[in-house]
């Protein structure tokens, strides 16, 4: 019993110490004596789970496809990339929750479901803010760009890159939407917003906002006479059957973002992220390459639904002069962003050159 209660119990208790040591360091270690981590395996696939809810036939689902392609080509296949289209595993309003959970490793939000956690987020819906395409883009791709992403990361998602949706239009059941004052006493369907409230409220309209899977009934019905909408959502949900006119005003734009899980990206190796990086570049271009390719189709199929159907469709186009009277009522209310988005803000973008 004494020899038991000497070495013997010595040793015992050293071994019996690490191994709490070796468990207490299992969260940082593979095991006792390989200090390899999970992330330094040049053999783990990662997963990444690509949630979007437009369908695959989109510029963004086709973009969204082509990221997955790249990321795998460019990784040797340790990045494998599941694409959901049209809201197949989760919707918009609960895609945050998901990321945050890691449940979902990518999507692509449109702008306005980012505005309740970063209110500088609304400079997106501001009229007539952006001059064109490439005025949007260099703002996208410069100093306002990523000071909006660095809002999104400070709320734990990581930021990646804007995509298109495109520029919207007015169109109505009612007296068409030439001018701002032609919109008087309308009831128009927004998305929920207060710069878009205020826009509406500027042209004298009456500001309606409604779930988008519920426009075309409201349309139908007359619950609503008009709305804005960019060419895709006006042809692809056939929101021309129930309107009379469309104006293309480029007034306001719509736009995504495309995000990742922190939990996600923090787990995975430098040299992968660099491959995502890489692929979601390629993806951007496209993206927006592909959409502009995408709205000039749309009108056209537009126009020739206006040819064939005369008196049921009518497309107007504005001069120079009607612009001018858009953008005056438009800059009109721009102080009162100032609060929400920031007066610095709003003028580094309309500086961007």
């Amino acid at each position: 019993m004494k020899y038991f209660g000497g070495k013997i119990f010595k040793h015992l208790a050293v071994g019996i110490y690490a191994s709490i040591l070796c468990v207490g360091l299992a969260g940082s270690l593979s095991g006792c004596g390989d200090t390899k981590t999970a992330a330094d395996d040049p053999n783990k696939v990662y997963t990444i789970k690509f949630a979007h809810v437009v369908s695959a036939g989109t510029p963004k689902g086709k973009a969204a496809e082509l990221f997955a392609k790249r990321a795998e080509e460019l990784s040797n296949g340790r990045i494998k990339v599941e694409v959901f289209p049209s809201a197949q595993l989760v919707d918009d309003d609960k895609v945050f929750q998901e990321l945050k959970r890691n449940n979902v490793q990518m999507a692509a939000p449109s702008f306005s479901k980012f505005t309740p956690i970063v209110r500088e987020f609304n400079l997106w819906d501001v009229p007539f803010i952006f001059r064109d395409n490439e005025h949007l883009h260099k703002v996208m791709d410069s100093e306002v760009g990523d000071i909006l992403k660095e809002k999104i990361a400070q709320k734990g998602f990581i930021a990646l890159d804007y995509w298109d949706a495109g520029f919207k239009q007015f169109s109505t059941s009612k007296n068409p939407i030439i001018l701002p004052l032609d919109a008087k006493g309308q009831k128009i369907r927004i998305m929920s917003s207060k710069v878009l409230e205020e826009q509406t409220k500027a042209m004298g309209a009456n500001p309606q906002t409604i779930n988008f899977g519920e426009v075309y009934s409201a349309l139908q019905t007359g619950v609503v006479d008009g709305a804005e909408n960019p060419l895709s959502n006006l042809y692809n949900s056939k929101f021309y059957e129930v309107q009379k006119s469309i104006t293309l005003t480029n007034h306001g734009y719509l736009g995504y973002l495309v995000v990742a899980s922190e939990k996600f990206w923090n787990e995975l190796p430098q040299d992968l992220k660099d491959v995502v990086m890489q692929a979601m570049r390629e993806a951007t271009q496209f993206e927006r390459e592909e959409s502009a390719r995408d709205e000039a189709v749309l009108l056209a199929n537009l126009e020739k639904y206006a040819k064939e159907n005369v008196g049921k469709l009518t497309i107007y186009t504005l001069n120079d002069e009607q612009k001018k009277q858009w953008q005056e009522v438009m800059t009109a209310i721009y102080p009162k962003f100032y609060d929400l988005i920031g007066q610095d803000l709003i003028q580094k973008t309309l500086d961007t050159k």
